[in-house]
């Protein structure tokens, strides 16, 4: 079996059932000028339980299509956002 990648990401939204949108944000240097950047790419993660909320941090990992869009499942909850 193939090693599946995993990704830690903060949950950018969790209005959907068993679905939460994580944020995973990485720096890429600029190809000509040499300055970082940071790049955000979103990803539509599978939450079985509904565990994670809008902005904990999470480890998502691959898995097979689980939607049209859905490709990720939500492994554990790192961190838990702070509430107010």
């Amino acid at each position: 079996m193939s090693v599946k990648s995993q990704l830690t990401g903060t949950v950018v939204s969790d209005t959907m059932e068993k679905t939460v949108v994580v944020a995973v944000e990485r720096q890429v240097r600029h190809p000509l000028y040499g300055k970082s950047q940071r790049k955000t790419s979103t990803f539509m993660a599978h939450n079985e339980h509904n565990e994670a909320k809008i902005g904990d941090t999470v480890v998502i990992a691959e898995s097979r299509p689980l939607s049209r869009r859905k490709r990720w499942v939500v492994t554990r909850v790192v961190a838990r956002a702070q509430e107010i």
